[in-house]
């Protein structure tokens, strides 16, 4: 797998997931609607701002709240290729591993990384490497079959895989 590249945008502690993705468009799942309003409750200017392959940076509990599968799946599709904090809700972080959402837990990393920093992620290896800093930092690479099920864009994707090889 090869490693992720992307700017940092940072965000504190307790980021919950009705700011992820206000619920009042949680009447749909179709991925493209619902990163037209990712993390619109907590900075507006988000989505002018992220670029493709750019990773989001939380503190303790991203993810809290409300268990919505729509909360990984807008931060998904307004192309994040994956978030680090220093914890994440429990269901939060099932529901990215289960739409293909890579979420790294590293507390020295984001300790020190900054909005607007390049960081390159190899999730085989648990390495995140702010490019701009010029430090590494090493979080708990995903075993085999959860990197499979991130390389297959998700649980679904992985089952489909599964099933035609079976």
């Amino acid at each position: 797998m090869s490693a992720l590249r992307g700017r940092a945008h940072r965000y504190g502690d307790n980021v919950d997931t009705d700011v992820i993705i206000p619920a009042r468009y949680l009447n749909t799942m179709d991925m493209a609607e619902l990163a037209a309003h990712c993390m619109e409750g907590l900075d507006p200017e988000f989505l002018r701002k992220v670029k493709p392959g750019d990773v989001i940076v939380g503190g303790e509990n991203f993810g809290c709240g409300s268990s919505r599968e729509q909360a990984p799946l807008a931060i998904k599709g307004a192309g994040v290729s994956c978030v680090i904090a220093r914890s994440f809700a429990r269901i939060f972080f099932r529901n990215s591993i289960n739409v293909g959402l890579p979420a790294l837990v590293c507390a020295e990393a984001v300790a020190e990384i900054e909005g607007g920093d390049e960081l390159a992620v190899d999730l085989a290896s648990g390495r995140i490497e702010n490019v701009t800093r010029g430090t590494t930092y090493r979080a708990e690479p995903f075993p085999e079959f959860l990197q499979q099920i991130i390389a297959a864009g998700g649980l679904v994707g992985y089952t489909r895989q599964r099933i035609g090889k079976g």
